[in-house]
């Protein structure tokens, strides 16, 4: 378990207190859909943190090529129809370029600075001549509307309990997820960004934001920043 993350509930809990089962029951939402529409059709796609496969079969069905990444083996044993591999995502080298790497599930945001550097670097190290980075950061106001639930139309119920300072600009959040037949709870370390402090991080790994990607900002296009 990486320090400052964990996970309770049912079956297996991966080292960033991610519950295997839990993922396995979310829906997926419309990131597939945001992901679509900003690649080349039937792109080759490097999923980091890629979970159980939620947008990776979505990405599949789709026409994509994907080769899915995770830390946690009990992850990606439930995926299928792509290729995978196991380890964390910060010191990944596939010896091979995609032409859309993809950072979802605000893994830019991770707690750790030295992580997240390592993540990007990761992202232009496998990034091919053209190719672009499409990133999910948090929302606005994931660490101040808090606390908050959301109850799912397929019949569970998502709460951020908490959200505590732990130092150095990291906070710690504590969330829920309730169904009728099981409760899992995860609680992570998390760094906010402001959109200036995210195009600073993109710039120490020699990126830029070439364009966000829906309203609220969450979804970001990053390309080389040497590209015209």
């Amino acid at each position: 378990m990486r320090a400052g993350y964990e996970g309770t509930g049912p079956g297996a809990i991966t080292p960033d207190g991610c519950a295997v089962e839990l993922y396995a029951r979310l829906p997926v939402g419309d990131e597939p859909d945001v992901i679509a529409a900003a690649a080349p059709t039937g792109a080759r796609i490097l999923e980091l943190g890629c979970g159980v496969g939620r947008v990776t079969h979505a990405l599949l069905e789709r026409g994509f090529e994907v080769t899915a990444v995770d830390e946690s083996a009990e992850m990606l044993e439930r995926v299928r129809g792509a290729r995978t591999t196991c380890g964390p995502i910060e010191r990944l080298d596939l010896g091979d370029t995609f032409d859309v790497v993809l950072l979802a599930s605000f893994l830019v945001h991770a707690g750790d600075a030295e992580v997240r550097r390592g993540m990007l670097r990761t992202c232009v190290r496998h990034l091919a001549e053209g190719g672009c980075v499409l990133i999910q950061r948090e929302g606005a106001d994931f660490h101040t509307d808090v606390p908050r639930e959301r109850v799912d139309p397929a019949g569970f119920t998502v709460r951020i309990v908490s959200v505590e300072p732990v130092g150095d600009g990291v906070d710690s959040v504590h969330a829920e997820y309730v169904f009728p037949d099981a409760t899992w709870t995860q609680t992570f370390l998390s760094r906010p960004l402001t959109p200036e402090q995210f195009e600073t991080a993109l710039a120490e790994e020699g990126l830029r934001a070439d364009r966000y990607l829906t309203k609220d900002g969450i979804w970001v296009r990053a390309v080389p920043a040497d590209r015209v």
